[in-house]
């Protein structure tokens, strides 16, 4: 299986692909979508470009966060626009779309819930078995997003057989 994993942002989104099966992961490719401009185009470009990598990486599903509390309201409105932003491009090439809160992603690949974003990266970087931590730190997050829906679809697969 192949997941598209997001950590949703509206000046940088987080992306990462990651084949997965029976426990054993591989990372496809990562990276961040940068937007600058006003707030219609920058939303713009963030769809422009995830279509693009729904695209060019042919995920069998999406795996992202959940809106948690923010900072302040307008900031967590423009998370918000940036999911659903994400959200449009999967499911308009009809793939799935998971959604995990933080709690579980962190959970999902460093066993606690609490972890901050260096733990989840150095974490990732060794489930990957990658020779350099992702970068930006939004990337392993995204990359942590894919993990969590593997490991939530071989867990599954486990209970069906």
């Amino acid at each position: 299986m192949r997941v598209l994993g997001i950590d949703p942002g509206l000046a940088r989104t987080g992306w990462g692909v990651v084949e997965g099966q029976g426990g054993r992961y591989r990372a496809v490719a990562f990276g961040a979508i940068a937007t600058a401009g006003d707030f219609p185009s920058r939303l713009v470009e963030l769809y422009r470009q995830l279509s693009e990598l729904v695209a060019l990486h042919s995920p069998d599903a999406l795996s992202i966060e959940q809106v948690f509390k923010g900072p302040n309201v307008q900031s967590l409105v423009k998370l918000s626009h940036a999911r659903a932003v994400a959200i449009l491009a999967a499911g308009l090439k009809g793939l799935p779309v998971a959604e995990y809160t933080p709690m579980q992603i962190k959970r999902a690949v460093t066993g606690r819930g609490a972890a901050d974003k260096s733990q989840v990266n150095v974490l990732v970087t060794h489930l990957l078995g990658l020779h350099q931590a992702p970068k930006p730190l939004d990337a392993s997050d995204a990359l942590a997003a894919a993990i969590c829906h593997l490991n939530r679809a071989s867990f599954e697969a486990r209970l069906e057989g």
